[in-house]
């Protein structure tokens, strides 16, 4: 019997952190949905065609270190906006999801679109500003020269690109629990998330 985590939420809310960890408590299966899409958005900016590019993925795909720049990043929200593209994707992570011994989704429309039957859906959140600090810091951890205003300009393009597109925009599940994660450590915010699994699976 699978039992199935959905989280999602915007950039740089912490869903990764979160997801990961939860996965790991378990023992469950994790998959970054959101690397599905930067790996297409990779093949795009090498050339590749984006439906094609989405069709023909390939699980190794997803283990390139250059997937987590911010130019990838954004080719990745451009191509999540292409409705084949999404379709493309759809199979390989409902298939990830169906795996018996448990898995954790994290993404943008998990729990609404690739698994609305999830056993438990989070929607993790922050401020925009609190995301684009994080995001700054990470980038700046790993020596790229960025400023913190073109992050916050890079987060709030992206969250209205992805909240306002016609095929699965962001939005929480009816049945999402929130959790905003502007004031909680990574610590706090992953003890949170276990707990709401644990009572589910209670």
């Amino acid at each position: 019997m699978s039992f199935i985590v959905a989280i999602d939420g915007p950039a740089a809310a912490g869903k990764g952190t979160i997801s990961k960890a939860v996965a790991a408590h378990f023992g469950f299966a994790h998959l970054d949905t959101g690397l599905l899409y930067r790996a297409v958005g990779a093949k795009v900016i090498a050339g590749a065609d984006p439906i094609a590019a989405a069709q023909s993925l390939d699980p190794v795909d997803l283990e390139d270190d250059s997937l987590r720049t911010p130019q990838v990043a954004q080719a990745a929200s451009e191509v999540a906006v292409i409705a084949e593209v999404r379709a493309a994707l759809v199979a390989f992570q409902r298939g990830f999801a169906a795996r018996d011994a448990g898995a954790v989704l994290d993404g943008r429309d998990i729990g609404t679109v690739i698994c609305p039957d999830a056993h438990v859906k989070l929607f993790v959140t922050a401020s925009a500003e609190c995301r684009a600090k994080r995001r700054f810091q990470e980038l700046a951890g790993k020596g790229m020269d960025v400023s913190l205003e073109t992050v916050l300009a890079d987060v709030k393009e992206r969250d209205a690109r992805d909240r306002n597109r016609d095929a699965a925009p962001l939005v929480p599940a009816d049945d999402a629990t929130l959790l905003d994660t502007s004031d909680l450590s990574a610590a706090q915010a992953i003890t949170a998330a276990i707990k709401i699994v644990e009572a589910a699976r209670a």
